[in-house]
C-alpha cells in the first residue's frame, strides 16, 4: 500500500536539539515543509555518512522552508551521548527524533519488528502533515541530503503550480511539463 497523502499520525517525542531536550509534536510539522529521515540506529556505520550530509546541506533545506527531522529508535539521552563523541554528529543542528518504542516508525511503515529499529526511509512530508513524497532503502544503503532536497524542491514545484510537473533531473529553474489531455490519451 502507498504512503503517498497519508497524513502524519499524531504523535509526541523526545528530541536532542542544539545541546537541548525538546519535545516534538506534529504540530510542530504543520504549516511548513518537512523531511523525516529514519535510519537504524545511532554508533553505526552508515548512518553518520548520512546524517553527516544532511548536516552538510542542512542551511540548504532551511532556504527552501523545509525543517529536517532524523529518527531512530535510540533514545534522546543516545543521541546526545552520540553528539558527545562524535565529530561528525555534531555537526547537526537539526532535530535528532528520538522513537524507542516504535510508535514514529510505524507510521511511516519502517519499523522492523524483529530487530527493533527503523529501514533507511525518507519522507517529504507538507504544511498539511501528508507524505507527498518517500523512498526506503535496505538499511545497507546510504542516501544522499542533494537529491532528497530536490524532491523537496519539485515536491514545493508542483503544490505550487498544480498544472506542471517535474521531469527526472529537474532542478529549480529548469524546464517542466504541462501534460495536456491530448498526451494523456497517447500515453
Amino acid at each position: 500500500m502507498s504512503l503517498i497523502n497519508k497524513e502524519v499520525s499524531d504523535f509526541k517525542v523526545q528530541a536532542f536539539v542544539n545541546g537541548e531536550f525538546k519535545e516534538v509534536t506534529k504540530d510542530d510539522i504543520l504549516g511548513k515543509w518537512s523531511v523525516f529521515v529514519f535510519y537504524p540506529a545511532d554508533f553505526t556505520f552508515i548512518c553518520p555518512t548520512e546524517l553527516g550530509d544532511l548536516a552538510d546541506n542542512y542551511d540548504k533545506f532551511k532556504e527552501v522552508g523545509c525543517e529536517v527531522y532524523s529518527v531512530s529508535t535510540d533514545s534522546h539521552f543516545v543521541h546526545k551521548a552520540w553528539h558527545d563523541t562524535s565529530d561528525t554528529i555534531k555537526k547537526i543542528k537539526f532535530p535528532m527524533l528520538a522513537d524507542p518504542t516504535g510508535k514514529l516508525s510505524r507510521d511511516f511503515d519502517v519499523y522492523i519488528e524483529d530487530e527493533g529499529m527503523a529501514l533507511r526511509g525518507s519522507f517529504v512530508v507538507n504544511p498539511e502533515g501528508k507524505i507527498v513524497s518517500y523512498e526506503v532503502n535496505d538499511n545497507s544503503i546510504g542516501r544522499e541530503a542533494e537529491e532528497l532536497l530536490r524532491k523537496v524542491q519539485a515536491a514545493q514545484f508542483v503544490a505550487e503550480h498544480g498544472d506542471e510537473v517535474c521531469p527526472a533531473k529537474w532542478r529549480p529553474g529548469a524546464q517542466t511539463l504541462k501534460p495536456s489531455l491530448d498526451l494523456v490519451g497517447k500515453l
